[in-house]
């Protein structure tokens, strides 16, 4: 002013003021009218609401004029043709990125999920409680989030013969023992297939033998022996008990190794005689039979009653053959002796016999197979046996 009132004449100088006056009225009046004639409209950025006032006549130009730019993946409430209306409310969310690596497989999304829960819903991702997640569920998502998943198999642990199947999802064998309250002590006896810190996968078989040891204690019977007498009061071939055996005890201590609960093996760690075995003792006579009969005539003569018989041949030296007879007779020690096996109800024990084929002989044993007229002829060897075979034989019995 005071430059203009030192060029300008006074009254020119108060219409130039004049002047200035009116156009910055107009221009305040201006701006009032413009902003007056803005619309006001609620825009929420990501859920955080503000009142902007606009002159943009579509969303597309709010968009550009609070400096927004539309993803392909972000979400918007209006069309970007929409027109502008006043009190209008818009959303806009923006999608985050979501890094997702399943057992090493790496993918990106965009979502607009608030959660993992919901993102794994809105992208049909099925995950199992035994799934490993790198978040919790109810974690909310952030722009550039990673999200390691690691899905879970089925494992075999046999347990002292219990087998059961089991979740994992890697870590080495003891973790996967320990998540599954399973009790291994390396040293202890118990047996294992696997190495604890062996890392877990898909086809793992875990065998764990469960090995106990105990000390047991048993009774066994010593056994007697039978100890022999000559005794010559007594006929050659017959026996007498003079007294009975008595079997000792012997206790033993082992110490059993049982795998599973099954008996493995067993270490005698002590044994002890609790009694003592008493010999039975047996008289073995010595005496000569009367008559010899490996003397008796082959003279058929004498009268008698005469029939026919089945014949068969037996030999002592058989295995298990004790080598005496019924009445004593000790064929071992005379293997020529003329005998046969009969049935005492049809030829009495005692009796000379002759015997066609055969000669004289006396009845001096009984049979199992000797029942009613049929005899077993005793002869020396196995061979002699085989060539009798069986035949029907004359039978005389002798006065």
């Amino acid at each position: 002013m005071r430059i203009l009132s030192k060029l300008l004449p006074a009254s020119k100088l108060k219409l130039v003021i004049s002047s200035i006056g009116v156009m910055a009225l107009v221009a305040f009046t201006t701006v009032v009218f413009y902003e007056m004639t803005k619309t006001e409209v609620v825009f929420a950025d990501n859920g955080e609401e503000q009142t902007v006032q606009t002159h943009a006549e579509t969303v597309e130009d709010l968009l550009k004029e609070v400096g927004i730019t539309i993803g392909e993946y972000d979400a918007l409430s209006h069309s970007m043709d929409a027109i502008i209306k006043d009190g209008m409310k818009i959303d806009y969310d923006k999608a985050n990125k979501v890094i997702l690596t399943i057992d090493g497989n790496k993918e990106e999304y965009y979502t607009l999920a608030d959660s993992i829960e919901d993102f794994f819903q809105e992208n049909n991702l099925t995950i199992s409680t035994h799934d490993a997640v790198s978040h919790e569920k109810e974690a909310a998502l952030k722009n550039g989030m990673e999200i390691n998943v690691t899905k879970a198999f089925q494992v075999t642990i046999n347990d002292g013969g219990k087998e059961k199947q089991v979740w994992a999802t890697g870590g080495s064998i003891k973790q996967l023992l320990d998540n599954h309250n399973i009790t291994y002590n390396a040293d202890s006896n118990d047996k294992i297939n696997v190495a604890l810190d062996k890392k877990v996968q898909k086809d793992t078989t875990v065998n764990i033998v469960r090995v106990t040891k105990e000390t047991v204690e048993e009774t066994e019977a010593i056994p007697y022996e039978t100890e022999k007498k000559k005794d010559s009061s007594l006929e050659k071939g017959k026996t007498r008990i003079l007294s009975k055996g008595e079997e000792g005890e012997l206790l033993k201590k082992f110490e059993v190794t049982k795998e599973n609960g099954k008996e493995v093996g067993r270490k005698l760690l002590e044994k002890q005689v609790k009694s003592e075995s008493k010999n039975r003792v047996v008289a073995v006579g010595t005496k000569e039979p009367k008559p010899n009969l490996t003397t008796l005539s082959s003279d058929s003569s004498g009268g008698g009653k005469t029939f026919y018989v089945t014949a068969s041949a037996f030999t002592a030296k058989c295995s298990g053959c004790s080598g005496y007879t019924t009445t004593g007779l000790n064929l071992k020690a005379n293997p020529n002796m003329k005998v046969i096996a009969v049935d005492p109800s049809v030829i009495p024990l005692g009796k000379r016999v002759w015997v066609e084929g055969y000669g004289e002989a006396i009845a001096g044993d009984t049979g199992g197979s000797i029942v009613g007229k049929r005899i077993d002829v005793h002869v020396a060897t196995k061979s002699q046996a085989y060539s009798w075979g069986v035949r029907k034989v004359k039978i005389k019995i002798l006065n």
